[in-house]
């Protein structure tokens, strides 16, 4: 497997040894976000090693904190934070930039074939916009589009309405539309 084909599909349970003496909520709640959350870290980071450490410690930190973590307005919303928050640092550490851009052009490159080099070269101008939206329509777009979770999915990992992320969609649609010249045609979001 390349960097630009990350699949975590292996790490996604606690191991069955730590499953009896973790908190069952904690232990659910692993188990339904770690996927995504690596894929995302992976799209942020560029690398499948540096996205294990990230969300290793982001589950490590949300272990610690746990129960303050459930008293929280919106737990998904707060280890939505945390995760963006360990990237953040992580970047820094390192010294580069959101990978997204290289890393999912990568990625489109190794799933197409020649005929479809020239529209691959366009979607890098795509994903480069993407990389300048808003931080919220940033992660919509990522988490619906490049790691393709439905508006209700999205909706519950970052803690926010499902009418909120179907605006963030719109707004992103115009914006990318803006940034790129094509024309935004009202009402195409209702797919999603």
């Amino acid at each position: 497997m390349t960097e630009g084909e990350f699949d975590p599909s292996g790490d996604q349970a606690v191991s069955s040894e730590l499953a009896g003496v973790l908190p069952v909520d904690f232990t659910a709640f692993h188990s339904q976000q770690h996927r995504v959350y690596l894929r995302y870290a992976h799209l942020q980071l560029g690398n499948g090693k540096d996205a294990e450490e990230v969300v290793d410690d982001v589950f490590t930190f949300l272990l610690k904190v746990w129960r303050q973590a459930l008293k929280e307005a919106s737990l998904h919303g707060f280890a939505w934070a945390v995760l963006r928050e360990h990237i953040e640092r992580r970047l820094a550490v390192l010294g580069r930039q959101v990978a997204m851009v290289e890393t999912a052009w990568f990625a489109a490159l190794r799933r197409s074939s020649r005929e479809r080099l020239e529209l691959l070269e366009s979607k890098l101008g795509l994903y480069a916009a993407i990389a300048e939206l808003s931080e919220r329509q940033y992660d919509v777009v990522l988490l619906a589009f490049l790691l393709g979770n439905d508006s209700d999915t999205v909706a519950r990992m970052m803690g926010i309405s499902p009418a909120t992320v179907r605006s963030h969609i719109r707004g992103a649609r115009r914006t990318l539309s803006r940034k790129l010249g094509v024309d935004w045609i009202p009402g195409e979001e209702k797919d999603q």
